[in-house]
């Protein structure tokens, strides 16, 4: 029998999901597997529990005791009786639990929380320890062959488990009241006193800035696994107030603990991918029918989405056509664009905008818009005050920690950038760029680019002369993760139209992006790539992008040679294609060599969206440059069965562009060269926006 129990990671704190053993199971096995688990029960210590020990250590002896008694039959276990199997099978039910509540007591990480819920756990050690005096009462002692004496034993654990009282222990009982009273006075907004909060520590050995990061995390992990359950339990206002109290702690107590930010590392790398530069407008993001932001968006047969609600009804009313486009439908299939919701869900997260699942209009599913608790809400605005004066007044040091916790604070909350922004944290932030200390810079361009993340953030950056110091550090930041997360910024800060031309006329800003594409790491040449996409929906900052070399660097992103992510290459080819429908950028992709390379991207790419984009490439090029490029293509064998793959296999939007493609290299064939300007498909194509 498998004795191994789950990890806790596989379930939540105090979830004991125990299975009983199979019916056909063995008497020796069984034993055996009893044996195993009393005695991994017994080799817990007292003392590791931060709570509870007087519960944990009276468990331990009462198990201890049936751990010798199930020795003692070891031997025997072919005397005793089948009958005596359910009675075992019980017990090994109630001990797998008993297991499981041990290591949740000593979880790392998991002391605040367990000391929040004392009496719920003293009540599971209590319920446990009389489910195993059940299962000893039922025991046909007098049918098993064992001495006297542990006869005796077993009968005394099962009489003690029936009166024992575990109750919460009294040093635990004034913990708890300390608790429950600073988060009374968070919730009334009121500042606790420092040094109840710091015994509360004391008590559960929270010693250190890391142990309270610690225990932030198993609480968010908690919380995360409630929302993803969708569970509407009564203790997430617990256990937000909870993370407000030790991030209040971790930075007011433990201010001058030095930094720890080997947990930090993949900030950047992670920040990067969640930008798409499909989420730069969020006007994409509303159906065309109804206005609203598509909470279930769907494709139809022209390529347009719309909101399912809202195409449905279009159809049911008897409309056979698109109505964006008028064209008619060959089909009334809705296609599910999950792309596309991914992105609208991410756009929600991070600008807090309600976002309703399916026909459920009501659920918001920004699970951090709000603080959980009203705890929380005063102990992060008692917090982004004390950050605040510690940005503008404290020492350098004070700064660099400041901003490092704004970094860790504004990761995943929407609703603490919304108090950071509130209270002014942008200023002193901007002012913090300037810094010769490298670390310092990096904490502070990280801490601005989540709050740039914010819908108020970008207004909050521009308004506080930010762009300026921003290019900067794009231009000569002390490290290349600085200068990759500025671009970042410039990305969030594009998503405002009236800001694209600011940025544009910055004679710094486009030129120091094209050079991230050239000499970045591949995070910095993403973050440049998504940025320089986001001034392109500024038509005027075409042609700036193209003078800046901008094609030159993207076309080497397309190399074989290079091996990039196919995300990078695929965002890359975006911004060609953009690039590409005027006439100057379609010459500056010929000019790049990159015809060959675009053809063979669309032979080997995987993604829908780069096949897409490379048809979208060619397409241009046919249209600005004309019979050059098209006799190139003509003469290409394989190209033809590709774009017929994507009439079939590939996007509404691709196999439209296929279809022109396969028009004009038809058209070619049966037409003189020469004629080829006066060619019908490209009078059709002439002046056609290419991007729908």
């Amino acid at each position: 029998m498998n004795t191994h129990l789950p990890n806790h990671r596989d379930r939540r704190i105090l979830s004991f999901p125990a299975v009983h053993p199979c019916e056909g199971i063995s008497t020796a096995t069984l034993v055996a597997s009893l044996i195993t688990l009393s005695q991994t029960i017994c080799n817990f210590q007292p003392q590791i529990f931060p709570t509870q020990k007087r519960n944990a250590r009276e468990t331990i002896r009462q198990i201890s005791i049936i751990s010798i008694f199930l020795h003692e039959i070891q031997d025997n276990y072919s005397l005793i009786p089948n009958s005596i199997i359910i009675s075992f099978s019980e017990l090994h039910f109630t001990l797998q639990k008993i297991h499981f509540l041990m290591q949740d007591c000593t979880l790392e990480g998991a002391n605040l929380l367990l000391l929040s819920k004392s009496k719920q756990v003293a009540e599971h050690f209590c319920s446990l320890i009389r489910a195993v005096a059940t299962s000893l009462d039922v025991l046909p002692l007098h049918r098993i062959e064992i001495c006297d004496e542990v006869k005796e034993l077993v009968e005394m654990v099962a009489k003690q488990a029936r009166k024992a009282k575990f109750e919460v222990n009294p040093s635990d009982e004034i913990a708890t009241k300390k608790l429950y009273s600073v988060l009374h006075q968070f919730e009334r907004g009121t500042e606790p006193k420092l040094h109840i909060m710091q015994e509360i520590l004391d008590y559960l050995k929270i010693k250190n800035w890391n142990d309270c990061n610690k225990e932030i995390k198993f609480i968010e992990n908690e919380i995360s696994l409630l929302e993803y359950r969708d569970c509407n339990e009564r203790e997430l206002p617990l256990l937000s107030s909870l993370v407000g109290f030790l991030s209040y702690c971790r930075v007011v107590i433990f201010e001058f603990e030095s930094l720890d930010q080997n947990s930090d590392q993949s900030e950047a790398r992670i920040s990067t991918e969640i930008i798409s530069i499909t989420c730069l407008n969020p006007d994409d993001f509303r159906c065309p029918i109804s206005l609203e932001l598509m909470t279930d968006p769907v494709t139809i047969s022209t390529g347009q989405t719309y909101d399912r609600a809202s195409i449905y009804k279009w159809l049911k009313a008897g409309n056979k056509t698109c109505p964006k486009t008028g064209e008619n439908l060959n089909s009334t299939e809705l296609v599910p664009n999950t792309a596309l919701k991914k992105l609208i869900q991410q756009f929600c997260t991070d600008n807090g905008v309600s976002f309703s699942k399916s026909c459920n209009r009501n659920r918001d599913i920004t699970k951090t818009i709000s603080p959980g608790s009203s705890a929380a809400a005063h102990a992060i605005q008692f917090l982004s005050w004390f950050l605040t004066r510690r940005l503008v007044f404290g020492t350098e040091k004070q700064k660099n920690k400041a901003a490092y916790e704004i970094r860790l604070l504004t990761r995943s909350s929407i609703f603490n950038r919304a108090c950071l922004i509130e209270v002014g944290t942008v200023p002193p932030l901007l002012e913090l760029l300037a810094t010769e200390d490298k670390t310092t810079q990096e904490n502070a361009i990280s801490a601005l680019m989540k709050l740039s993340k914010h819908s108020n953030g970008p207004e909050n950056i521009m308004g506080h002369n930010g762009l300026k110091p921003i290019i900067s550090v794009l231009k000569n930041g002390l490290s290349l993760e600085a200068q990759q997360i500025a671009a970042a910024i410039i990305f969030y800060l594009c998503s405002v139209k009236e800001y694209r031309k600011s940025i544009g006329e910055n004679q710094d800003a486009i030129p120091c992006l094209v050079e991230l594409v050239k000499q970045g790491t591949t995070c910095g040449k993403k973050n440049a790539v998504v940025a320089i996409f986001g001034l392109l929906l500024l038509p005027r900052n075409h042609q700036r992008v193209i003078e800046a070399g901008a094609v030159h660097a993207l076309v080497s992103i397309l190399h074989p040679s290079y091996n990039y992510k196919e995300e990078l290459v695929t965002e890359a080819l975006a911004v060609i294609a953009a690039l590409a429908e005027n006439f100057d950028g379609a010459n500056a992709v010929l000019e790049a060599s990159a015809l060959t390379l675009i053809t063979g991207m669309l032979r080997s790419a995987t993604s829908r969206a780069g096949k897409e984009h490379c048809a979208s490439i060619l397409l241009s090029l046919c249209v600005n440059v004309g019979a050059d490029v098209v006799g190139v293509l003509a003469k290409d064998i394989t190209l033809m069965p590709l774009l017929y793959s994507l009439l079939t296999d590939g996007t509404a939007h691709a196999a439209k562009k296929a279809r022109f493609l396969i028009q004009i290299l038809q058209d070619f064939n049966e037409t003189a060269s020469s004629r080829l300007k006066g060619s019908s498909i490209l009078r059709q194509l002439n002046g056609l926006e290419l991007r729908n």
